[in-house]
């Protein structure tokens, strides 16, 4: 069961009208007098009402931290301890940097951890750990980190990265040859939650799907969805998928692919292989049309039917495995206020479980006017 399915619930009641008929019987009968509206002391029992609707709605807040559906900040953390989960704190964005000296020397040439490239833009990367270009070499590749945490050093481009900020000798170029990736912002409160519904699945010590989904989930804080398949015995196929839709690159499988190949949660006999989720491309054509008596707000409409469709987008790739669904698109655009829509492309099709639709071309169209 989904934590949203569950029932709401109240340790007590916090209703005003309750609470002041039960504190006005109660004096009544101790005291055997009946009170007026005007009377004073019912104007001071109000005051009693309201400082006991806050105590009530103190006592519900603090045992709902309690609980995982409702548990949030601090809270949930402690929660998460029990069954063996941390908030995962923020990331540094990585990348793979190529190193070329000016010429090939007769002595090893030492590029020193720290090293820093940029693109230009005041984010910084450095190299991880000291990096020796052999004797009659002019090359070498080294892991570089971005120097500020979090998504700012997400999605330079290979060759983007490429000036030297701490010049050393001999070191001609310094460009980074794999799109920076993996940084994260410190875990939310959502993430947190599901990581600790999912934590039972580590439980078991066989290798279960699910334990291998949690465990590629939490490599990082980006990573919204995974595929787990097995294409042939012994062989564990993880396919990532990233936020809105995003495609893991060279950097993020690496990630996934450590976490879960630690020899703490991998069984012996698994080959683990982690990839990128493959592309299934579509066309979103689309025709809609407006109520003649919704003329006036024929704007705002346009507007929300606009919205509407890049929704569709992003929640049709934001799943591993959805089915491309164009009764979600009429939905949405008839709940932005269209009377009529029609679908020209796309058509429902099955995507496989470790696919991902993705929209290529999107036209959205006004075909007009019409009459209830």
């Amino acid at each position: 069961m989904r934590l949203n399915d569950l029932p709401d619930i109240d340790f007590v009641s916090a209703d005003e009208q309750e609470i002041l008929a039960e504190i006005i019987n109660l004096y009544t009968s101790i005291t055997g007098r009946t009170l007026t509206q005007g009377d004073p002391v019912r104007l001071f029992l109000y005051v009693i009402v309201l400082i006991v609707v806050m105590l009530c709605n103190k006592i519900n807040y603090t045992g709902k931290q309690n609980l995982l559906r409702y548990a949030e900040g601090p809270n949930l953390d402690h929660l998460g301890i029990l069954v063996g989960v941390e908030r995962m704190g923020e990331k540094f964005a990585i990348t793979t940097m190529k190193i070329t000296l000016s010429e090939a020397r007769d002595v090893a040439t030492i590029i020193p951890a720290g090293t820093r490239g940029t693109a230009g833009d005041n984010v910084f990367f450095a190299i991880n750990h000291d990096v020796s270009i052999l004797a009659g070499t002019i090359e070498a590749e080294a892991a570089a980190s971005c120097t500020v945490a979090g998504t700012v050093g997400n999605g330079y481009l290979p060759g983007e990265i490429n000036k030297i900020v701490d010049p050393i000798p001999y070191v001609a170029k310094m460009v980074n040859i794999t799109t920076s990736e993996g940084g994260a912002d410190i875990e939310t409160d959502d993430s947190l939650r599901e990581a600790i519904r999912e934590a039972p699945e580590g439980f078991s010590v066989a290798g279960p799907v699910g334990e291998y989904i949690r465990i590629a989930k939490r490599a990082s804080t980006l990573i919204v969805d995974v595929s787990v398949t097995t294409p042939k015995p012994g062989q564990v196929l993880i396919v990532p998928l990233l936020n809105e839709g995003g495609i893991p690159g060279e950097e993020m499988l690496k990630i996934v692919e450590t976490a879960c190949n630690e020899r703490s949660v991998r069984p012996l006999t698994d080959q683990v292989i982690v990839k990128a989720p493959d592309i299934v491309k579509f066309n979103v054509e689309v025709t809609y049309y407006i109520n003649r008596a919704d003329e006036a707000q024929s704007i705002s409409i346009q507007s929300g039917v606009a919205q509407a469709v890049n929704d569709y987008v992003i929640w049709q790739k934001s799943k591993l495995g959805r089915d491309i669904n164009p009764d979600e698109l009429i939905s949405l655009i008839k709940k932005a206020g269209a009377k009529r829509v029609v679908i020209a492309s796309p058509n429902f099709q099955v995507i496989a479980e470790n696919n991902i639709a993705i929209a290529e071309n999107v036209s959205v169209k006004l075909g007009g006017l019409e009459d209830e």
